[in-house]
């Protein structure tokens, strides 16, 4: 079981590769070069790519798409869109001529093509664009916010993401698990458990779901 994997810097992208054991090889998109970690690094190998010219990807019969950004980061609308809307498209367009039948993608809690919000707009966007491509089986996660270390993979600290997590660790226990913040490694293992179970059609994992099949 081959898989691809775009995102392979972020929290959850990282989480699923630090935790690859196989049972076949990951091949890792990335924008610069990374290390590669793990308990079985030779299953894993890297690939520096630009999303705006894809070469042919490895055949794979899965892939992961954790790519994204915020609007700060990325400096605009635009720019975001470019990462969170065009990029994914990209990497799932050369995915499925790479074979790929089971895609698995992270979104966000809120997503919606209705939305208000220009952020959770373009998620929802994204995810209809997806379901459009015909894959056999597609996982949609939409985490609430995540919790991770943003400071070892050498992203930059987000101070409201940071104020969040430090107002809500105390309640936790009494916040609905639909909007708890979440783990990182959570994420990647309920992506890893709903995509291994390949159910036909689209599914959309919602936060207390993903808490549910990441434990």
């Amino acid at each position: 079981m081959t898989a691809l994997l775009a995102g392979a810097t972020g929290l959850i992208g990282h989480e699923i590769a630090a935790s690859w054991t196989g049972p076949g090889k990951l091949h890792l998109l990335v924008r610069r070069a990374v290390p590669v970690t793990g308990p079985a690094p030779r299953l894993q190998r890297v690939h520096v790519v630009d999303y705006a010219a894809l070469p042919a990807l490895p055949a794979a019969e899965e892939a992961y798409c954790c790519l994204g950004t915020t609007i700060k980061v990325a400096g605009s609308q635009a720019a975001f869109r470019a990462v969170d809307f065009e990029a994914v498209l990209a990497f799932a367009r050369a995915a499925q001529r790479a074979g790929v039948r089971r895609f698995a993608v992270v979104s966000a809690l809120g997503a919606s093509a209705k939305s208000a919000t220009f952020y959770n707009r373009v998620k929802g966007e994204m995810e209809e664009a997806l379901a459009g491509l015909g894959f056999d089986s597609l996982v949609v996660a939409r985490p609430s916010l995540l919790d991770g270390d943003r400071a070892g993979l050498g992203q930059p600290q987000r101070l409201g993401e940071r104020l969040a997590l430090a107002l809500t660790a105390p309640l936790a226990p009494l916040i609905p698990k639909a909007w708890r913040p979440i783990r990182a490694a959570t994420v990647a293992r309920a992506m890893r458990r709903a995509l291994a179970e390949a159910r036909p059609g689209v599914r959309i994992v919602e936060s207390a779901e993903l808490q549910d099949l990441g434990t």
